[in-house]
C-alpha cells in the first residue's frame, strides 16, 4: 500500500511546501509593516517598507525592500513548480 500512497501523497506534500513558505512570508511582512509582528528595530522586510514609507524622499528604502520580496517570492514559486515536476508520478 505505501508503494502506491507516498510517491502521490509525497508529490503533493513537497509542492505545497514553497507556497505554504511563501504566505508566511508575506504574512510576517504584512505584520511588521502594520506594527504587530517584530519588536521595533529588528531587521525585516515589513521594517524595510516601513522605513521606505516614513523617508519617501529616499525611494531607494522602498525600493528595496519591493524588490527583494518580489525576487523571494519569485524564487520560491519556481522552486514549488520545479518539485512539482520532479515528483510529478504521472510524469514519463
Amino acid at each position: 500500500m505505501l508503494r502506491h500512497i507516498l510517491p502521490n501523497a509525497l508529490a503533493s506534500s513537497l509542492s505545497q511546501l514553497p507556497f505554504i513558505l511563501t504566505a508566511n512570508i508575506i504574512a510576517l511582512t504584512a505584520l511588521d509593516f502594520l506594527g504587530y509582528g517584530l519588536p521595533p528595530g529588528s531587521p525585516s522586510l515589513g521594517e524595510l517598507m516601513v522605513q521606505g514609507k516614513n523617508n519617501l524622499d529616499a525611494p531607494w528604502l522602498a525600493l528595496s525592500g519591493f524588490f527583494s520580496l518580489t525576487f523571494i517570492l519569485s524564487l520560491l514559486i519556481f522552486v514549488g513548480e520545479a518539485l512539482r515536476d520532479a515528483f510529478d508520478p504521472r510524469r514519463s
